[in-house]
């Protein structure tokens, strides 16, 4: 069978009840199927098929099994496991916006906040937001900064990932529109090999208002994932990247795996596999790994 739909929902809400509507579903426009094999029980499984494209494949089975909270990815089997591997940092390997969280030490968060929603979901550019939300924290202690890292949490699933795929030979890049302070700190703790981002520029203590240039946006996002390919004679196909906002885009559209993760409408609907139910595993399963498989981090 060269495509494989993989079904994937929190734990213990797949049931083989779910399997079989989405194989009939499958059938019924003329597809051959295999037998749903099982990555992890109750959580996630792959349905082998030919015959159908992958979006016919989706819609197909969304149309059957309806809204529920399950997430499906389609796509060819040949190459499922991918060699390298780059993450987004904000709301997608942690919990949080680290600039959001930052702007509530000068009780900024809510305005801070409502324009880095509008950038994420394209509706700004992302420089100019960037530097004006940065702007707006002007003489802030850098205190704001450790405290903010204090707090700062991982998302579900993330040292798996980065450690499964380590484990199976990928490299592993954590790329962010947010800052060095907080990328190098995660990428140690979750293991990525190597970490890029921006600098947020000091000066007595205190925030300058002021970005080290130049800045790292989508398109810097997208020239990482082709350098970083080309560096380790990879093709693009050969990729994973997992993201949740416009600057982001870029990337998930050209990797071999590009997954909207828990992403902005306008991400979401532009992007060829969305995860929105599930947690970082979810791009394991997407890759074929068994739970059986996963290295903890």
């Amino acid at each position: 069978m060269p495509h494989v739909l993989t079904l994937i929902a929190p734990p213990g809400a797949l049931a083989p009840a779910h399997l079989n509507a989405a194989r009939a579903a499958l059938t019924a426009l003329g597809a051959d199927c295999d037998a749903a094999e099982w990555l992890a029980e109750g959580e996630a499984a792959d349905l082998p098929f030919t015959a159908l494209a992958a979006e016919q494949a989706i819609a197909a089975v969304r149309g059957a099994l309806g809204d529920g909270a399950l997430d499906l990815i389609a796509q060819p089997r040949a190459g499922r496991r991918k060699k390298l591997l780059l993450a987004d940092m904000d709301s997608t390997i942690v919990t949080t916006e680290t600039l959001d969280e930052i702007a509530a030490f000068a009780g900024l968060k809510e305005k801070i906040a409502e324009i880095t929603a509008r950038s994420m979901n394209g509706e700004l550019d992302f420089r100019q937001a960037l530097t004006e939300r940065v702007g707006m924290l002007k003489g802030l202690d850098a205190s704001a900064l450790e405290e903010t890292w204090k707090a700062t949490e991982l998302m579900p699933g993330a040292r798996e990932l980065v450690a499964t795929m380590r484990h199976h030979g990928a490299r592993t890049a954590l790329v962010s529109g947010g800052f060095t302070f907080f990328t190098g700190r995660v990428a140690e703790l979750v293991g990525f090999h190597e970490h890029h981002a921006n600098t947020l520029l000091l000066d007595g203590g205190k925030l300058t208002g002021a970005v080290g240039q130049p800045i790292l946006d989508r398109d810097a996002k997208l020239a990482t994932l082709k350098r970083l390919a080309a560096a380790h004679g990879l093709a693009l196909s050969e990729a994973a990247t997992i993201g949740d906002g416009a600057n982001d885009l870029a990337m998930i559209q050209a990797a071999g795996l590009g997954v909207a993760y828990r992403a902005k409408p306008s991400v979401a609907a532009a992007a060829r596999h969305r995860i929105e139910h599930g947690d970082l595993r979810g791009l394991l399963f997407a890759q074929g790994y068994k739970a059986s498989e996963f290295v903890a981090g």
